[in-house]
This record gives structure tokens, sequence and C-alpha cells, in this order.
């Protein structure tokens, strides 16, 4: 079935490269093109997970109040549940070599597709907007540990923002290839980085003892209750974007076989493990300082051997701009694309996405743990909850995995729907929307926010599949 929806893309190819709804980077992968196995799919996962914001995960649980255990705990069971969707909606992208944003052609019309991939990609701008803050946060503390006069300048962070801004630009205007050699270090960097802390957390804290016997906050199981909820919902918000654009990678998949052992192989565990790091951690600092420090580029400052810090800082440096370009820049690109094929390439995807990261002041997302987590995760959840749920439902319920790839393409084929959108699809979305925010409106309904992820999914799922089968 790949090697025929591939040739038939081939052979169509001629006819629909006049169409406004296609162009190099959104055309589906030849067979040819599908070279990555099951390594490279959990190389990607591994590259992925090991980055700033999970060591912020975990140890904004501890901060938040959890015991080790019950972090970990929570961080595991997230990264399950959300491997599901994960693996079914890398599906089409491997059987037909289509991204994100063609595939949501078939459930939102050609032109309805732009809504989710507009929605997915100011997740992503926030994304880049985050990783670069962390980025340019530790570039500040690096000129700092070579100019120390330079800590009392108050605009340094600003300024340590804009350079590492500008690098990330670099290297998306020269292109991803000009960053893969790059790429194969970066997670070796961060989890070095990650050990040494981890040694350090050890050694000053007397032991894991001490540090992994630090109790729960929570005084009774209603306390534990009310933040153990919205915080799962938090960890799959982590992974809530990825979950969606996984096509942009699985059409380079050799199988299905090799998209979802990959995925298996190099998701939950790799999320467990370098959270087990964040939340060892964190929980050292609360018997060494007296308070948990959440912020690891905050808590290198408190180092003294400065050849230490500064190998730690530049490794942070380079894993950030790697995962950046990696996780936050190559898919919402496509998802700018997708509004104007024939006038957004790559390039200028990615330059949109740097643009809008900084409108997003990612400063303020990360000013403390619970506006990372309950404000950030949770809150965007809500809306990339009720487009998973309608992409499935109508890949595997509505479809039977069967999609027409010349249609996906071309203006007035079978995902015309009405002049370009799918109502139905639309109406869906917006259902699962709004039942996901009433929480925030009324108090009563606040629940609904807390499973906003799991809430916007289910009743889009349901919808859609009610009103597409009328």
């Amino acid at each position: 079935m790949q090697q025929i929806n591939s040739d038939l893309i081939e052979t169509d190819l001629a006819e629909i490269s006049g169409s406004p709804l296609i162009n190099h980077d959104l055309a589906a992968t030849k067979v040819s093109q599908r070279t990555w196995g099951t390594y490279n799919i959990a190389a990607l996962w591994i590259g992925m997970s090991v980055c700033i914001p999970t060591y912020l995960l975990a140890s904004g649980l501890i901060a938040g109040g959890m015991n080790w255990w019950q972090a970990l705990m929570t961080i595991a069971l997230g990264n399950i549940i959300v491997l599901v969707p994960m693996v079914l909606n890398a599906h089409a992208g491997t059987k037909y070599g289509i991204p994100f944003p063609v595939l949501a052609r078939a459930s939102f019309g050609t032109l309805g597709s732009n809504i989710p991939a507009l929605l997915r990609a100011i997740v992503a701008c926030g994304w880049f907007g985050i990783q670069t803050w962390i980025g340019g946060q530790a570039f500040n503390s690096l000129i700092v540990l070579v100019l120390p006069g330079w800590a009392v300048f108050s605009w340094g962070p600003a300024v340590g923002f804009l350079i590492f801004w500008l690098m990330n630009v670099y290297f998306i205007i020269n292109g991803t290839e000009s960053i893969r050699w790059l790429e194969s270090l970066s997670a070796p960097f961060l989890i070095v980085m990650g050990l040494v802390l981890l040694y350090w957390a050890w050694n000053a804290g007397g032991g894991f003892g001490p540090i992994l016997n630090q109790p729960s906050k929570f005084q009774t199981d209603g306390e534990f209750w009310k933040f153990f909820i919205p915080s799962l919902t938090g960890m799959v918000g982590f992974w809530a974007t990825v979950s969606l654009n996984i096509p942009d990678f699985t059409r380079f998949a050799k199988s299905q076989r090799a998209q979802i052992i990959g995925q298996a192989i190099g998701l939950p565990p790799t999320m467990a493990l370098f959270s087990f790091i964040g939340i060892a951690v964190t929980s050292a600092t609360v018997v060494i300082f007296g308070e948990a420090i959440w912020d690891p580029v905050v808590l290198l400052s408190k180092f003294h051997n400065p050849f230490v810090v500064f190998l730690s800082l530049v490794s942070l440096l380079v894993a950030t701009l790697t995962t950046n370009i990696a996780a936050n820049v190559v898919s919402p690109a496509n998802d700018f694309a997708n509004l104007f094929p024939k006038k957004i390439n790559f390039v200028r995807g990615g330059l949109i996405t740097a643009v809008i990261g900084i409108v997003m002041m990612p400063w303020k997302l990360l000013s403390d743990y619970s506006a990372y987590i309950f404000g950030w995760l949770v809150g965007y959840s809500s809306f990339l909850g009720p487009i998973a749920g309608i992409l499935i439902c109508d890949y595997f319920l509505i479809r039977s995995q069967k999609l027409e790839v010349k249609d996906l393409y071309v203006r007035n084929g079978i995902y015309e729907y009405k002049n370009g959108f799918n109502s139905k699809g639309i109406i869906s979305l917006a259902a699962g929307v709004f039942t996901a925010l009433i929480g925030l409106i009324i108090p009563p309904l606040h629940f609904l926010y807390d499973y906003a992820w799991f809430v916007g999914f289910a009743v889009s799922f349901v919808v859609y599949y009610l009103l597409m089968k009328k």
C-alpha cells in the first residue's frame, strides 16, 4: 500500500505541481526518502526528550509539593498516555508520506486545515520562545562567568536572549543541514550535564537517602489529587504538540513497526530517566539550600567551580539550540507554509516562528512552575486535545485509514467540502475547546479545565463521529 500511494503521487506530480496547495516541503515523501528505521525514530525522541523543559517539568512538580516517586509516577503515566495518540497520528505519515497540515485537510478541508495548523503553530512559537529564553539565560550566565562586571547590567538577560535568538535565526536561514552535526551531540551533552548535577546532588546532599526522603507537602489525599489531576494533564500537554505533527517526522519512516517501536523505546523511558535527574537534583536543593530551585540555570550560578559552570552552560546552549530547531521550527514552518504554499517555504515559516516566539513573552511563561505547568501546558492542551480527537476519529473510523493522496493537494477534490472548509470538523473543534475552557469561567466546572486535553479530545471525537456519520 505504501508503494502504491507513493507512486501515485509521483505519477500525478506534474498535474498537481501547479496547485496552490503544494510546495517542496509539503509534498508527500517518495519511497526512496523513507529511510528512518527504529533507531532513527528512537534517537529523534531521545534528542527531543533530553532537554531543559523536561528537567523543568520534573522539578516543577517537586517545587509544587510532590515527593520524588509521586512526581516520577505522574510524568511516566502522562507519557504512556500521550504515546497512544502519538502512534495513531503517526500512522498516516508513515503510510502516505504526508505531513501534519496535509493530513488535517482530510478532516478540516483543503483550506480549513489552516485552523488546526495555525493553532498548533502558535503553540510551537511559544515553545520556541521558551527554549530561546532558557538558552539566552545560559548565554547571559556565560558572559557573567567571563566578565563578572556584566552581572550588574540590568539588561543582561534581555541581551543574552537576543543573542541566542539570533543564533537560532542563523541556523533557520542556513537550513537544518547546517546544524545536523551538532544534533548528534546535543543529547549526550545534556545527559553529561545531568549526570554531573546528579553527582553533585548525591555528594552535597549526603547521598540519595536524605534527598529521596523528602516528604510530600500534601497533608491530605484531597490536596494531592487537586494537584495531581491538572499536573497529569500538563504532562500529556507537554507532548500534545508533537502528538499532532508527528507525521512531519514519521513520513520518513521505513515502516509502521519502525515508528511504533521507535517511539515506544525513545519517549517514555527517556522522559522518565531525565525527569528523575530533575527530581533528584531539585530535591537536593531543598536539603542543601533550604528551598526548591527548579531552574537549572539559577542552580548552576550557585556553583563555585568556574570550569564546571562553563562546561555545563556550553552544553546547555548547544543542546537547547539543536532541540529548538528540531522540535520547534520544522513543524510550525510547515504549518505556516500550509497557509500560502507558493509563498512561504521552510525559511520564511521558520522566521515567522522566531518573531512570534518573542511576541509571546516566554519569560512570563517561565515566571514560576505554576504558570509553566497549569497555565501554559494545561491551557494550550484544551486546543490540541480536540484536534487530536478529530484527526484520529477521521482517519481510523470515518475513512478506515484510506486517503486519496492526490485530492489532498488540489482544490475541488473530495476534501474540498464547501469552499475548502469542513464545517463539521470546525464545529467539533469548537465544541471540544468550549467544553474544556468553560471550567475557567464557571468555578464548579473547573474540573473540566483540569482535564482539558482529555475532555477536549473526547468531546470532539464523539461530536465529529456523530456529525460525519449523519
